[in-house]
């Protein structure tokens, strides 16, 4: 196989955009446009023809053509839904246009026809230029890779033909072409367009790189872990994509009580119609009111004064690493006033480290005996103390190592980071806020928080012994694990956290954001979690310590009964069911557990804890959004329809007001895929931190 340490080369191979490719759907692409620029190319031929005087067999078919070419598809679609028992807008509009034509006002309903489509056009633009925004994430995945055959072959093949262990070979200057682990190589990764770390990150032997991430000047051999269709940058497009299939509760009130505003319409638009006639009005001007009257009266900016801004806030915050599942997500995202946060992987890195290894007097491992030698290595060069300290960290990294609790991983890498071999176990149980139990050379070995395991304990004195050391461990702000073999404590591991850099800076954005601090919730132990959410800015009754899943749910009903609406921030098992029972519950991504990413409404893939009261904002300004929509629809047409019963509302102008109102509606929502959005989202966090005023 060839080696793929190769020469480091004199310059850098050029550097790869950091952020997805711009991809823009062409606008005669579109079906919808290419109809509506038919329909308005010959409405612009037929109207001087008409206007100098031309007889009508001139221009008289050319109206009917754009009759044809820019309203076939609104009345496809309206006779559909007229078939569901469901009465369409769109149809409405036809009506109106084909009623207008009958008294003889032809250029009146072509020209509603024509901003009809092109009003249609302009929608189905910007829902195809919302995709183009998430679906271009797609275009940092390579379209090719080196796949390495086992007979030293190189050949290059497509990145959807890759499968899950197939190896492939990252030269200096490529984006890499799967998810996958290094084999072999040394390199600097950028993945900033993943995990939004502004710096490359260094790679070697064993860590974890994405497709569509950008390697540096080494080569790597990389062994592919998940399909095309499974990766990070797919996974992402996938969610966001079906959260775009969703309606938000605002939007599908506004569905139900459209089908009952078209009825009454209908019924007004008769009685504008019938009313005057039965007072001896004439017969075509009534007509003419009665059609202009439907068409002003039609709610199309109301139906769509909600979701573009809501689709428009998934799309960017998927850009910015958030992937909110839902319409309904994003909108119950703005509404948050509470804010419950886990500890481990929440507030802290999720990478703790072993710190202290505390071996218990007469627990049967001094001098590093209890393992039969399993795991341990010949002892060369080592004291007893240290042997003592291998053997213990050797029998809790044997039943840990299934686990994918952080506390748990920081045990096992403990014990490789010493070179020793994890023993093979037996029987694995987890108990989500207790610990973990298995069989290791014949012996039960618990492996937990002691103030679960000891309670149970029947050795009194090396029970008090372990909860003295525990003490002390916490006191040092360190979470202390406790180590059981056949129920006797053997010794306990003092286990350190990070807390993120973000930390206090995004506590203290929540807390304006709600008026309110935050709480937290964790299984640690009160001290460790006292001091670390001091650190963070959470002090006093605000710090929920010591708490099984089931007590995490309780204090999350707690504060829902106060009228709270509560957002939760997790990341393990032990969170699942504080999301689940959370009016929001979002997920730390790349720590997360599956059963919490599955749980959460939504999920931080780039791992920065800063990112929640930024999409917190985002969803507040898609809220103000909608609202701004229905005011300007509400205007438009309450203002449209008294002219029109008050006055002599020209056909042409009440076209005009209302298609013009539902395409300003349409583009107003359209404003928070613009990364300025974001950036305003960010800055009214940073507002909110020096008013002290919830926005």
């Amino acid at each position: 196989m060839p080696s793929v340490l190769l020469p480091r080369p004199e310059r850098a191979a050029p550097a790869a955009p950091r952020t997805a490719p711009k991809r823009r759907t062409r606008v005669f692409a579109l079906a919808e446009a290419r109809w509506a620029a038919m329909a308005l190319v010959l409405f612009l031929i037929a109207l001087p023809l008409q206007l100098t005087g031309v007889p009508a067999w001139a221009w008289g078919p050319l109206y009917a053509t754009a009759y044809v070419t820019g309203g076939w598809e609104p009345a496809r679609a309206g006779l559909t839904a007229l078939r569901e028992k469901t009465l369409d807008v769109d149809l409405l509009m036809i009506v109106a246009a084909i009623g207008a034509a009958s008294i003889g006002q032809v250029m009146d309903g072509a020209l509603l026809i024509v901003i009809f489509a092109t009003s249609g056009a302009l929608e189905a633009l910007a829902t195809a230029r919302t995709q183009d925004a998430v679906r271009g994430l797609l275009d940092l995945a390579p379209a090719t890779a080196t796949r390495l055959g086992d007979d030293g072959t190189e050949p290059t093949v497509a990145t959807e033909d890759l499968v899950v262990g197939d190896t492939i070979l990252v030269r200096p200057g490529e984006r890499i072409g799967a998810d996958g682990r290094v084999l072999d190589g040394i390199s600097e990764v950028d993945q900033a367009t993943i995990t939004g770390e502004p710096l490359p990150v260094a790679k070697e032997t064993g860590d974890e790189v994405f497709a569509g991430t950008l390697n540096g000047t080494g080569a790597l051999r990389v062994k592919v872990e998940r399909d095309a269709s499974d990766s990070v940058i797919a996974r992402i497009v996938a969610m966001v994509e079906e959260a775009s299939g969703t309606k938000a509760p605002t939007q599908l009130f506004i569905e139900k009580v459209e089908q009952r505003y078209s009825l009454g319409m209908v019924f007004a638009t008769l009685a504008v119609f019938l009313i005057p006639l039965a007072f001896g009005a004439d017969l075509t001007g009534s007509l003419l009111r009665a059609m202009t009257f439907m068409i002003v009266a039609s709610p199309c900016a109301v139906v769509l004064a909600t979701m573009p801004p809501l689709l428009s806030a998934i799309a960017n915050a998927g850009r910015h690493g958030v992937l909110v599942k839902s319409a309904v997500v994003m909108e119950r995202l703005g509404q948050v006033d509470a804010v419950a946060l886990d500890k481990t992987g929440t507030l802290t890195e999720g990478t703790p480290r072993v710190t202290d290894i505390r071996l218990l007097d007469g627990s049967g491992l001094e001098g590093g005996s209890g393992l039969d030698g399993s795991g341990l290595d010949d002892g060369s060069g080592l004291d007893d103390s240290r042997l003592a300290e291998n053997a213990l960290l050797a029998l809790a990294a044997a039943v840990e190592h299934p686990s994918e609790h952080p506390l748990a991983r920081a045990v096992v890498d403990a014990a490789r980071s010493r070179g020793l071999a994890i023993a093979c176990m037996r029987d694995f149980t987890s108990t989500p806020g207790v610990g973990v139990t298995a069989t290791v050379d014949g012996h039960t070995v618990a492996v937990g928080a002691p103030a679960r395991l000891l309670d149970d304990n029947d050795d009194d004195t090396l029970s008090a012994r372990a909860a003295e050391v525990a003490a002390d461990l916490e006191d040092g702000g360190r979470t202390a694990v406790v180590v059981l073999r056949d129920g006797v404590p053997v010794g306990v591991l003092g286990i350190a956290d990070r807390l993120r850099p973000d930390a206090a800076a995004t506590v203290a954005s929540l807390t304006r954001l709600t008026s309110g601090t935050p709480v937290l919730i964790t299984g640690d132990n009160p001290r460790a979690a006292a001091r670390l959410a001091a650190e963070a800015g959470i002090t006093g009754d605000d710090v929920h310590a010591g708490l099984l899943p089931r007590d995490k749910v309780e204090a999350v009903r707690r504060l829902a009964a106060r009228g709270r609406k509560v957002l939760v921030v997790g990341d393990g098992v032990n969170d699942a069911p504080a999301l689940a029972a959370a009016h929001t519950g979002i997920a730390m991504g790349r720590a997360g557990s599956d059963l919490a990413l599955e749980t959460a409404d939504a999920v931080v893939v780039r791992d920065e804890l800063a990112t929640v009261p930024k999409v917190i904002a985002l969803s507040r300004a898609a809220r103000r959004l909608v609202v701004q929509n229905l005011v300007i629809a509400g205007v438009f047409i309450s203002g449209l329809v008294i002219w029109d019963l008050v006055g002599h509302l020209p056909l042409p102008l009440g076209v005009l007001g209302h298609e013009g109102s539902t395409v300003i509606v349409g583009l107003n929502g359209l404003r928070l895929l613009r990364d300025a959005a974001w950036n305003r989202a960010a800055q009214d966090t940073r507002t909110a931190l020096v008013s002290g005023r919830p926005r």
